[in-house]
């Protein structure tokens, strides 16, 4: 079970690991830390880790970021695969300029997770295939 951290987040929040991966290089840059954040409508990346991989931001689009504080910001997004628990998600994502990133409700959505606050910990939910 993967447990909250309390280095960047006091209280403690629930915090992922995840792979991105270039899907036209292949390249791979695992690691990144994310916040399970069901209260946040999207995904959201670091900048930095995209940009390691060589990826660019698209262009041409601009989308409005509101914060659950009512405060605005504008982020472009990238066009990349995101793995996290054996799933590969493609998707175009939206930047920010954070150490680590968010993981909301359109991953979020598709995964059971148990959040266990009391022992600072969650885990994937899937059931156990006996072989």
């Amino acid at each position: 079970m993967p447990t909250y951290d309390s280095m960047w987040f006091n209280p403690p929040a629930p915090l992922a690991r995840v792979t991105l991966r270039n899907p036209n290089s292949g390249g791979l840059l695992p690691g990144i830390p994310m916040l399970l954040d069901s209260g946040s409508d999207v995904t959201l990346l670091p900048r930095a880790s995209v940009n390691q991989l060589g990826m660019a931001a698209v262009s041409e689009e601009i989308y409005e970021l509101e914060g659950f504080d009512g405060r605005t910001s504008f982020a472009s997004a990238a066009q990349l695969e995101l793995l996290f628990l054996e799933r590969t998600f493609r998707g175009k994502y939206l930047l920010i300029d954070q150490e680590w990133g968010v993981l909301g409700r359109d991953i979020l959505n598709l995964l059971s997770l148990l959040f266990d606050g009391p022992r600072l910990s969650w885990s994937d939910q899937r059931p156990i295939v006996k072989k």
